[in-house]
């Protein structure tokens, strides 16, 4: 079987998402603004927050239906599929999205319960939710995050690519006159 990838490389992983995220989330709010003519009030800060979900979702579900890795993955060589080995089809791959909101959900509802509101408050309930959920690979048997358990999907770890600096033919030494 494919050899799983360290929680390490994992979480540098998302690291790097979460750059690439913020930039096309960026992207996604000047459209937002445009379409709306960047109006105000609680049906737009509402839709803006469902435009979003939505435009985080199409990223994520568009690259692990299509290559099976996102940029970030790619350049960890970090590949998703599913517990038998196989590309991860649509269906799953919107169940792995919705499950891996409990990296923030559960954070992001205790702030909301408890109207923790400052940005340091929310900054570390937010730490404390992300590191008990990167927690849930420590007591998974094949260190599986429990979005991943839950889905039934893997990242697997992809070989190094062959060089391409490999020296070439040697030429044939001139002929002595």
């Amino acid at each position: 079987m494919d050899t799983p990838p360290s929680i390490r490389r994992r979480m540098i992983a998302m690291v790097y998402e979460i750059f690439l995220v913020l930039s096309v989330e960026a992207l996604a709010v000047v459209v937002w603004m445009l379409a709306t003519q960047n109006r105000h009030g609680p049906l737009f800060d509402h839709g803006l927050k469902a435009w979003l979900f939505l435009v985080t979702g199409a990223y994520f579900i568009h690259a692990w239906t299509g290559s099976s890795h996102t940029l970030a993955m790619k350049t960890w060589r970090l590949r998703l599929m599913t517990d038998g080995g196989a590309r991860v089809p649509l269906r799953t791959a919107v169940l792995r999205y919705l499950l891996a909101w409990g990296w923030f959900a559960p954070a992001l509802l205790v702030c909301a319960a408890f109207g923790l509101h400052g940005k340091g408050t929310m900054a570390a309930v937010l730490a404390i939710g992300v590191a008990a959920w990167a927690m849930t690979a420590l007591f998974d048997k094949d260190r599986r995050f429990l979005h991943d358990r839950l889905a039934g999907t893997r990242l697997v770890s992809m070989p190094k690519p062959a060089s391409t600096l490999a020296p070439g033919p040697t030429p044939p030494a001139a002929e002595a006159s």
